[in-house]
């Protein structure tokens, strides 16, 4: 098992905001976190990746316990983090925002680079000389996703990918991911959108109030309309 996520709380200051929340990603598949907005789907990215280190429970990696490790250590480790909010360099041109985040490939590992990435969004290839605070959502978000590839990751975490953008920028976004997962990457995705997560997902996660209400196949939630209005229904 690539992730094991083991019981974890949670808190921003006093306030507890994941109870005994686990789960797990093996090497090569795509688990979704499937929540309404606030459920706790960020807080669970962000605590795996040291950002809100739990106070209780433990985070593994690829064998190795990461619980509390600082952020800069868990991406070395292999974590790519993909954010809600972006955080792209807006005085940076999309060439640099990958420049500065570029990191060496592991010892017989082809790795990302920047002709790899443009591989996979080409839109990004025809902006390379553009400011990051010019482009649009859909730009931006592939931006992200593609500054976190050259760090050379393991397990990508990606939060809210499709949150705010077009439809066709959604699809063009969710076939990228389909690619990278078809090129051995593994990622934990973060969404309310349940159409995308469960088309690229084999495995699902529901998260309400902070804790886990459901773990199985993709195929079983689909069937199971009750579970999915009560925690999923808008």
């Amino acid at each position: 098992m690539l992730l094991e996520v083991e019981s974890i709380h949670t808190f921003y200051g006093l306030s507890h905001i994941l109870f005994g929340v686990s789960l797990e990603v093996d090497r090569g598949e795509i688990v979704c976190l499937l929540g309404r907005n606030g459920a706790g789907k960020s807080t669970t990215m962000k605590s795996i990746m040291g950002l809100t280190p739990p106070r209780q429970g433990t985070v593994r990696f690829d064998g190795v316990e990461i619980t509390g490790e600082k952020p800069f250590r868990v991406a070395r480790r292999g974590i790519g983090f993909v954010p809600d909010d972006r955080r792209v360099f807006a005085d940076l041109t999309v060439g640099e925002n990958l420049e500065i985040s570029q990191r060496k490939p592991r010892e017989g590992d082809a790795g990302w680079d920047r002709d790899r990435v443009y591989d996979f969004f080409p839109a990004l290839k025809a902006i390379d000389r553009r400011r990051a605070g010019f482009l649009s959502g859909g730009e931006q978000q592939m931006l992200t996703i593609a500054r976190a590839l050259v760090t050379q990751p393991k397990l990508l975490l990606l939060d809210e990918p499709t949150e705010g953008l077009a439809p066709l920028i959604v699809e063009m976004l969710a076939d990228g991911i389909e690619k990278l997962r078809d090129a051995g990457l593994t990622v934990l995705l973060a969404e309310q959108n349940q159409s995308v997560a469960l088309r690229l997902s084999s495995r699902v996660y529901i998260i309400d109030n902070g804790s886990i209400k459901y773990s199985g196949s993709v195929d079983d939630l689909r069937s199971d309309a009750a579970m999915r209005r009560r925690y999923l229904a808008v």
